[in-house]
C-alpha cells in the first residue's frame, strides 16, 4: 500500500507541475490583438479586462429632465383644431398624502432627480447619448465628467472610438489631462471621421507641456473647440495663433473656437491675431474673461481691417503669384526639346545613338540617289494597281455591297458594346450614402496673400485687406478702454466700406461683446459701436421716422 501511495503522489505532482507549466506558457504569450467592432460598451468592457483593471467604469446613458406628467400635459394650451366645448376627461384623484408616526403628513420627495447611495454617485462612469437607445452600435455623444483620464485609459479610446461610425461630440469635462494625453488624443481625431465637437472644458496643464495646438489640425473634422478655464498661457497661445495660420498653411476646419476664463495677455491676442490674418475660416472666437489690454485689441482690429505683410509673406506671395503665372514651369520639357538638347555641343552620347541617326540619315538619300527611270516605273505601276481596283469593283459589284454590310454590322456591334459597357458602369456607381449627402460643397478656399494688394510709398510695404470671415467676437471681461473700442471701430468701418465694393469674401463682423471692461456703458464710443453691430443683424430693422418711414 505505501508502494501505491508513493506512485499516486508522484503522479499528483508530475500533473500539477505540468498545469503550471502549461499555465506560465500562456502567460507568457502575448494575446492577440482585438479588433473593435463599433459597439462601445463591449470593445471598452474588454479592453479594461485586458489592461487588468480592478473597476470599469459604468456606460450609461445620460441623464435627461424628466417627461412632464398627464395632469401636467392637461393643464397646457388646448391643440387647435379642437372644439372647446368638447368636455374635459375627469381629472385622476390626488394620491392619499403619506403619514408619519405622528400622524403628520410627510413631504414627498422632489421627481426632478433620483436617490442614489453616495459611493455609487461617486464612481466614475461614461455617460453616452445614443440616436437609438436598443442598438448599442448609435452612440453620437460621449461624457466624462470628474475622473481622473491617464495614459492607459486614452489608449483604450484610442481603439474605441474611432470605430464608432457616428460619433460627432467628446466632451471631457476636469479630466486631468496631461500633456501626453493630449498628445495620444490629438493622435486618433483624425480617424474619427464624423467628429465635430471637442470641449476639454476645466483641463488645465502645466507651463512647459501646453500643447492645445495640437488639436487645431487640418487633417481632423473638428469644427468646435472649446477650452475654457483650462489655464492657457501666452505660449500655447503662440501655438494655438500658429495652428491657425501662417504664411504657408493655414487651418480650413475650425470654425469656433472657444478660450475663455485663460491666462492670455496682450502677447497672446498678439499671436492669435497673427492666425486670423491668414485664416478664412473661424467664424467665432471667444477671449473673454482674459488679461487683453488695448495693445492686444489693436493687434486684432489690425488683423480684420487690413495690415502690412511681413517679409516671409512678401517671399511667400511672390512665389504663388509666379506659379500662377507660369503653371508650366515644372512640367518636364517635351521630346522636341529633349532631342534638341542632345543634339546640342558638348552633350555627351554613346556611340550607338550616333550610329543609328548617321543610318537613318542615309536610309533618304539612298531614294534620292535613285534613276530617273526606276521613278517612272514606280508611277506607272501604281497607276496600273488603280485600274485594276476600279475594274475590279465594276465587274464584281457583289464583293463592294458585302463589304458595305460588313461595315454596316461592325458599326452597329461596336453601338451595343458601347451600350452594354455603359449599362455595367452604371451598376458598379455605388450611390451616394447619407452622410455624404449631407455634406454641403465646401468652396474653394482663396488664400490671403493672392488678394489685391495696395502698396504704401511712405511706410514702404504691401497692405493686404484683413480676415472678413470672422462674425462673433467676445472680449468681455478684460482690460479693454476706450482706445481700444475706437480700434474696433476703425476696422468694423473699413469692412462695411470694403464690402460695399466686393461681398463675396465674407461679411465682416457682425457682433462684438465687450461688456463689463474698462468702459462705461454709456460711452459713445461703445454706442457707437453697438449701433454698427447691430445694423448688421439679419433681422434689424431701422427705426421709423414720425412720418411712418424708415431711416
Amino acid at each position: 500500500m505505501g508502494r501505491k501511495g508513493e506512485k499516486s503522489l508522484s503522479k499528483d505532482k508530475n500533473q500539477s507541475s505540468a498545469s503550471q507549466d502549461t499555465q506560465d506558457e500562456d502567460s507568457n504569450k502575448t494575446p492577440e490583438p482585438y479588433n473593435c467592432s463599433g459597439f462601445f460598451q463591449p470593445d471598452f468592457t474588454e479592453l479594461c479586462h485586458r489592461q487588468d483593471m480592478t473597476y470599469v467604469p459604468q456606460i450609461v446613458p445620460r441623464p435627461k429632465p424628466p417627461a412632464p406628467s398627464p395632469s401636467q400635459a392637461a393643464e397646457g394650451k388646448p391643440e387647435k383644431g379642437k372644439d372647446k366645448n368638447k368636455q374635459l376627461s375627469a381629472p385622476e384623484p390626488d394620491p392619499e398624502p403619506l403619514l408619519d408616526e405622528d400622524g403628520e403628513p410627510v413631504e414627498p420627495p422632489p421627481k426632478t432627480y433620483t436617490m442614489k447611495d453616495k459611493f455609487e454617485y461617486f464612481k466614475p462612469s461614461i455617460q453616452v447619448e445614443m440616436d437609438n437607445p436598443d442598438k448599442l452600435d448609435t452612440v453620437t455623444e460621449v461624457y466624462i465628467r470628474g475622473w481622473k483620464v491617464d495614459d492607459c485609459m486614452m489608449e483604450i479610446f484610442k481603439q474605441c472610438w474611432p470605430a464608432m461610425e457616428r460619433l460627432h461630440t467628446i466632451n471631457l469635462w476636469q479630466v486631468g489631462l496631461t500633456g501626453e494625453t493630449v498628445a495620444i488624443l490629438a493622435s486618433f481625431m483624425p480617424l474619427c471621421m464624423n467628429l465635430k465637437n471637442l470641449i476639454l472644458d476645466g483641463n488645465s496643464i502645466q507651463e512647459g507641456e501646453e500643447n492645445w495646438h495640437l488639436l487645431v489640425d487640418d487633417d481632423s473634422s473638428v469644427q468646435l473647440l472649446s477650452l475654457q478655464h483650462c489655464s492657457v498661457s501666452d505660449e500655447a497661445a503662440e501655438g494655438i495663433g500658429k495652428a491657425l495660420g501662417t504664411a504657408k498653411r493655414f487651418n480650413t476646419k475650425l470654425m469656433s473656437l472657444n478660450l475663455a476664463g485663460n491666462r492670455i495677455t496682450d502677447v497672446g491676442a498678439e499671436h492669435l491675431a497673427g492666425g486670423l490674418r491668414m485664416n478664412r475660416s473661424l467664424l467665432s472666437l471667444s477671449l473673454a474673461n482674459n488679461h487683453i489690454g488695448d495693445k492686444g485689441v489693436k493687434k486684432i482690429a489690425e488683423a480684420l481691417s487690413r495690415f502690412p505683410l511681413t517679409h516671409e509673406e512678401v517671399v511667400e506671395r511672390r512665389r504663388l503669384i509666379s506659379e500662377k503665372g507660369s503653371p508650366e514651369r515644372n512640367k518636364s520639357p517635351p521630346p522636341s526639346r529633349r532631342a534638341e538638347s542632345k543634339d546640342r555641343p558638348g552633350s555627351v552620347r554613346s556611340s550607338s545613338h550616333t550610329d543609328k541617326d548617321k543610318s537613318k540619315r542615309d536610309k533618304p538619300s539612298a531614294k534620292k540617289n535613285k534613276d530617273p527611270k526606276a521613278k517612272e516605273e514606280d508611277k506607272k505601276g501604281g497607276t496600273r494597281k488603280e485600274k485594276d481596283d476600279k475594274g475590279s469593283s465594276k465587274k464584281d459589284p457583289r464583293g463592294a455591297r458585302a463589304l458595305k454590310l460588313l461595315s454596316v454590322l461592325t458599326a452597329s456591334i461596336a453601338a451595343d458594346a458601347g451600350k452594354s459597357v455603359g449599362k455595367t458602369k452604371d451598376k458598379k456607381v455605388k450611390k451616394p450614402t447619407p452622410l455624404e449627402q449631407e455634406q454641403p460643397d465646401v468652396p474653394e478656399v482663396i488664400n490671403p496673400l493672392m488678394e489685391v494688394a495696395d502698396y504704401m510709398s511712405e511706410l514702404k510695404t504691401l497692405m493686404v485687406a484683413g480676415n472678413r470671415v470672422l462674425l462673433n467676437l467676445n472680449l468681455s471681461r478684460n482690460q479693454i478702454t476706450e482706445d481700444g473700442v475706437e480700434e474696433l471701430i476703425k476696422a468694423a468701418q473699413y469692412q462695411k466700406t470694403l464690402l460695399m465694393d466686393n461681398k463675396i469674401n465674407g461679411t465682416g463682423l457682425m457682433r462684438i461683446c465687450l461688456h463689463k471692461n474698462k468702459v462705461s456703458a454709456d460711452s459713445d464710443e461703445l454706442k457707437k459701436l453697438n449701433d454698427m453691430m447691430a445694423a448688421k443683424h439679419p433681422f434689424y430693422k431701422p427705426p421709423a421716422t414720425p412720418d411712418g418711414e424708415a431711416v
